[in-house]
């Protein structure tokens, strides 16, 4: 149930609302007070990419959780939910004639400051990360990635050759991380596919030759093809009610979500990351992390972000507080206050336009879109990551993609196999990984 909080008068002509996604691939960025928001493509993408379960208005725009209104006379106005860590009202704006009217669905704060939309939202972020307990922002390390050349289909092969090529071009790399494509199974982490044969060995060539290791996990997110699914349904989020809650589809099986509130589930999480800092880790991507803030009866009973932040603590626990933490497809605002670094756009793409017209979905068009409006956020939350660094010569708009994060990139991330970079995209690459900036807000 949406209630009024007030109706503003506006000049159509001028007016600007800022919109703000549910977790790090919703797009988030601001409108003429004449358009609408962006919307899913694809009923799958409003629980994978949006808020789950709580669709947009056709006309008009939804923030979750923050909502700005830059009237076009010098002012803005913000609309920041009361709580954002344990409770999130998704706040609507909707225009008839030069009438404004905001509404939302849970308890909201408003405030007024004279200055941009932008810079408006900053000094809101200030006062959100006090709240939320934030401490100090560690800077972020340089890192090589191997999701944009390999895919899933990454070989323990593959990680040594561009280990290789990293250490012969005296490439500015402090972190060389292992994406998806090492595991067994989604949810099955304990396990290594047929393309590794050993972490312990591959992390121990990684610090020999100067650099840390850094991997890829779903920590909340089981496959249907998976062990966990098949042995442990218990652990899953919805089991109580008999149904495990849907958190979508993706390599090519369904997916549900880990209850990390169920002693089970819990200790898994814990031996996993257990397993993977005796490993030699200390760099740690966690991904699709909206999963564990489905909605769904869970173990303890606890709330659906409750026990999403209890799920990260128990993560932060394992690897402990000197391992550096990265946090993608997570829910934004609950997340301030846990992570090191957090990916604040969709990912990118050797293409420009993102899938099936939808910029929550990978392409560099959304990611651009999102890191731009989101850059608030970088030295206030947390250090903004981007995505990935990619200009081998296939990449389209590579010179544009590269403006974007040499402008806005907190974290720089290398994720092209360096033997097919050009003379542009080593010199590009090199120059990116070596001029990083401090984990302070953007000027």
């Amino acid at each position: 149930m949406y209630e009024q909080i007030e109706v503003l008068t506006v000049d159509p002509a001028r007016t600007r609302v800022y919109e703000h996604g549910w977790q790090s691939w919703g797009p988030s960025t601001d409108y003429p007070v004449t358009g609408s928001g962006l919307r899913p493509v694809k009923p799958v993408t409003q629980t994978m990419s949006y808020r789950p379960g709580m669709p947009g208005p056709e006309l008009g725009f939804q923030g979750e959780g923050l909502l700005a209104v830059e009237l076009g006379d010098g002012s803005t106005v913000v609309y920041g939910c009361a709580d954002g860590i344990t409770s999130v009202a998704s706040i609507r704006a909707e225009l008839s004639g030069d009438r404004l009217t905001i509404s939302a669905d849970g308890p909201v704060d408003v405030q007024t400051h004279a200055g941009t939309m932008y810079q408006a939202l900053a000094t809101w972020a200030d006062g959100f990360a006090v709240r939320a307990g934030n401490g100090p922002i560690r800077p972020g390390p340089t890192a090589w990635c191997s999701w944009y050349h390999y895919f899933e289909n990454v070989t323990e092969a593959d990680i040594d050759e561009n280990l290789r090529a990293i250490t012969d071009a005296e490439l500015p790399v402090d972190v060389l991380q292992i994406d998806d494509g090492w595991e067994a199974e989604i949810g099955d982490w304990l396990d290594l596919s047929d393309r590794f044969a050993s972490l312990e060995a591959l992390t121990k060539r990684i610090k020999e030759a100067g650099l840390r290791a850094g991997i890829w996990v779903a920590p909340f997110l089981a496959g249907s093809h998976s062990a966990v699914v098949r042995d442990h349904p218990e652990w899953l989020i919805g089991h109580t009610a008999g149904e495990p809650a849907d958190a979508g589809h993706n390599w090519d099986q369904d997916l549900s979500a880990l209850d990390a509130t169920h002693p089970g589930a819990a200790a898994y999480l814990r031996e996993t990351f257990g397993m993977l800092r005796d490993a030699g880790f200390d760099y740690f991507k966690i991904d699709f992390l909206y999963a564990g803030a489905l909605d769904g009866p869970r173990h303890s009973g606890a709330g659906p972000l409750e026990a999403y932040r209890e799920g990260l603590r128990v993560i932060r626990e394992a690897i402990g507080t000197e391992s550096y933490l990265l946090g993608c497809g997570a829910p934004i605002l609950p997340s301030v206050g846990l992570f090191d670094a957090m990916r604040v756009s969709a990912d990118t793409a050797p293409k420009y336009e993102p899938w099936y017209g939808d910029p929550a979905l990978p392409g560099q068009l959304g990611a651009a879109l999102s890191t731009i409006g989101r850059a608030w956020q970088h030295g206030r939350f947390w250090v903004n990551d981007p995505d990935c660094l990619i200009v081998r010569p296939e990449v389209e708009r590579r010179e544009d993609w590269a403006e974007v994060i040499e402008r806005y990139g907190g974290l720089r991330v290398s994720s092209d196999r360096i033997a097919s970079l050009d003379d542009w995209g080593m010199e590009t690459t090199r120059r990116l990984l070596t001029d990083v900036p401090p984990p302070t807000p953007f000027p």
